[in-house]
């Protein structure tokens, strides 16, 4: 079974975070779904840090997955 990821961009290459999505989510849904517990981390908590949102997504069936960051293409 393939696994659905999400990048999470950043400005810094080393923010940079990947996500395997619940099989449960459908992509329009998932968009949605990881905003919204962005914004209830910087809501809840105005010096919220990536761990902080990290739990949220983990609590909901997110895993974090660690990855290589390549060459720039272009």
């Amino acid at each position: 079974m393939k696994s659905k990821l999400m990048i999470l961009p950043a400005t810094e290459a080393s923010a940079i975070q990947l996500l395997r999505v619940p099989d449960d989510f459908e992509e329009q849904e998932v968009y949605r779904y990881v905003t919204g517990v962005i914004a209830r981390v910087e809501e809840d908590n105005p010096d919220y840090g990536w761990d902080d949102i990290a739990i949220e997504l983990e609590a909901h069936g997110f895993e974090i997955v660690d990855f290589i960051l390549g060459p720039g293409l272009g």
